[in-house]
């Protein structure tokens, strides 16, 4: 009977340390693919901020960007805060159907 409750002991304690590993994990790869992201955008691409902002890029730094998101009009924003590339949204994909294309 002590080998079936340590074993049960055992489950208890190591399934949740199997989680946390896991969720680490995860969180480590999703970070990767953001950084990757990053790094990748080149100006001319169109993107969309996590707020939710379609623009142009404009200007590619190390921890910022400029954004025309009209004819004439540029924000600045960190890096970190473009979310996608419009190409890479359903719909989105052809040229010449972006924000800053129309009249």
């Amino acid at each position: 009977m002590n080998d079936g409750s340590s074993l049960g002991t055992l489950l208890i304690l190591l399934l949740p340390l199997l989680f946390i590993v896991y969720m680490a994990m995860s969180a480590r790869r999703r970070q990767r693919a953001m950084d990757d992201f990053q790094s990748s955008l080149v100006v001319g691409e169109e993107v969309v901020t996590t707020s939710g902002i379609y623009g142009r890029l404009t200007s590619v730094g190390d921890t910022t960007a400029e954004l025309e998101i009209a004819r004439g009009t540029t924000i600045r924003v960190d890096k970190r805060a473009i979310g996608v590339r419009t190409a890479d949204l359903p719909g989105h994909g052809q040229a010449g159907t972006g924000p800053t294309d129309q009249a």
